[in-house]
C-alpha cells in the first residue's frame, strides 16, 4: 500500500471517530458506523479493533462514560437521570452499573468526590488513541499575529499533579457561579508555566483564569487577581481534544517560530477556552493558543 492509500484509509476511520463524538446520544449500531466510511459490516469490527486496539462497542461505551463523567464533575445543573439517558442508557440503574464497573465509583460518588488518579488511568487508552489518530493538521496560514490588550483576570492557581486539575476546575467553577462570572460573560484563560511532560507532578503550575473588571477581595477559594499583559502574540486555533493540544503547541514552537524569525516574549504560553467539552463534541472543542512575542 502506498502512503497516500494508508492515509486515505485512516481518514475514513477518523470520520467514524468524529461521527461517534458527535452522536453519543444516538443509537450507534455497527450498520450505521460502517456506512459513515463505506466499510463492509462483515469486516468493520475487525478493522476497527485491529487499527485502534479496542472494539467499537468498548470505544463507544468509554466515550459515553467519559462524557458522562465530565457532566457529573463539571455540570451539576444536569440531573443524573438526564445524564444517563443522554448517554444512551435505558435507565439510571443501567447507567450506574456501567459507570461503577468502569470507574469504580457510582455516579453520585463521582459527582461528590471524583477519584481523578483512577479516572486518568482508565481513560489513558482513549487519550493515546486521539493523540495517534486525531492529530490537528496545523499550517502556517492558521497562525495569526495579533496585539493582545491588558486583561485583568481572576485566578485560581493550580499547583501540583496535573492529574488533579479537575478538582481545581470544580473549585473555580463554583467560585464563578457564586460571583456570576459564567464563561458566557467572562472569557476563560489558562496560563501554562510548565510543560507536564518535562516537569515533576509536584512542581507543575497552571493558572485557571476568568476575565473580570471587578476588584477581587479575599475569599475562601483562594482566587486572586492578576493581569495577562498586553502585547504582540502569535495565535493558533486548536480544534479538538486537550489530549492532542500538545501537538499544536509543538507546532508553534518547533515549526512556526523558527520560520517566522520572531522571538518569544518573557511571559508564559496561555490558552483561551472558546468552547468546551462536554458542551460540544470533543473533536469540536475550540482553544486559542497564544505565544507572546517581542
Amino acid at each position: 500500500m502506498t502512503t497516500a492509500t494508508v492515509a486515505t484509509y485512516h481518514a475514513r476511520f477518523r470520520k467514524v471517530l468524529e461521527y461517534i463524538d458527535s452522536h453519543l446520544d444516538d443509537d450507534l449500531t455497527v450498520d450505521r458506523l460502517c456506512n459513515v466510511a463505506a466499510f463492509s459490516k462483515y469486516h468493520f469490527h475487525r478493522q476497527f479493533s485491529e487499527l485502534f486496539g479496542v472494539s467499537v462497542y468498548k470505544y463507544v461505551q468509554l466515550n459515553r462514560l467519559k462524557r458522562a463523567s465530565y457532566q457529573l464533575a463539571f455540570r451539576d445543573r444536569h440531573q443524573i437521570v438526564d445524564i444517563a439517558l443522554a448517554n444512551g442508557y435505558e435507565s439510571p440503574e443501567s447507567f450506574a452499573r456501567a459507570f461503577k464497573k468502569s470507574i469504580g465509583q457510582t455516579p453520585s460518588e463521582f459527582r461528590k468526590q471524583p477519584q481523578w488518579d483512577t479516572w486518568h488511568s482508565i481513560y489513558q487508552p482513549l487519550s493515546d488513541l486521539r493523540i495517534n489518530h486525531m492529530k490537528p493538521e496545523n499550517q502556517p496560514a492558521q497562525v495569526k499575529l495579533i496585539t493582545f490588550k491588558d486583561t485583568k483576570v481572576a485566578v485560581l492557581e493550580h499547583r501540583g499533579d496535573p492529574n488533579l486539575i479537575g478538582e481545581s476546575i470544580r473549585k473555580f467553577i463554583e467560585w464563578r457561579k457564586q460571583n456570576n462570572l459564567s464563561p458566557k460573560v467572562s472569557a476563560t484563560f489558562n496560563i501554562l508555566y510548565d510543560n507536564p511532560a518535562e516537569t515533576s507532578p509536584d512542581d507543575y503550575r497552571l493558572d485557571i483564569c476568568a476575565s473580570t473588571q471587578r476588584d477581587l477581595t479575599e475569599n475562601s477559594f483562594g482566587v486572586v487577581e492578576k493581569t495577562i499583559p498586553g502585547g504582540r502574540c502569535a495565535v493558533l486555533r486548536h480544534i479538538g481534544s486537550d489530549d492532542n493540544i500538545g501537538e499544536s503547541v509543538r507546532y508553534l514552537y518547533s515549526e512556526w517560530l523558527p520560520l517566522s524569525k520572531e522571538e518569544p516574549r518573557d511571559f508564559p504560553l496561555y490558552f483561551q477556552r472558546v468552547s468546551f467539552f462536554p458542551d460540544v463534541p470533543e473533536h469540536e472543542a475550540v482553544t486559542d493558543v497564544f505565544l507572546p512575542l517581542q
